[in-house]
């Protein structure tokens, strides 16, 4: 079901727990792409998995060792990856930050 807001306050969300360190808000969604901020811990893991869609992520704080298809980087607040379709990928956050994760389409197992 598409989330029809267009303009989202941060403050009007709530954080879904998702464990170990990490949490998660929906920010906005239609059927063709979703947007969400993760929150990490120090040393949490966002462990290696794969999904069908598109993935474009930000990091907007902290550092990650980033790992796609096996190879790994370390990236900072600024820097940005890209997951193709299908690759194993996964986030090891080396000092406390936050993603912003762009998905297409949609991730219904989000919701």
């Amino acid at each position: 079901m598409a989330k029809t807001t267009t303009l989202i306050a941060d403050s009007e969300i709530e954080w879904t727990e998702l464990g170990d360190g990490i949490r998660r808000k929906l920010m906005a969604h239609n059927d063709e792409m979703m947007l969400t901020k993760v929150d990490f811990q120090t040393g949490a893991l966002g462990t290696l998995h794969q999904h069908p869609h598109t993935q474009a992520s930000y990091v907007s704080k902290g550092k990650f060792e980033i790992t796609i298809s096996g190879i790994s980087k370390i990236l900072s607040a600024g820097d940005v990856y890209f997951v193709p379709s299908g690759e194993l990928h996964g986030a090891l956050c080396l000092e406390a930050g936050e993603l912003i994760d762009v998905f297409s389409p949609m991730r219904a197992d989000f919701l």
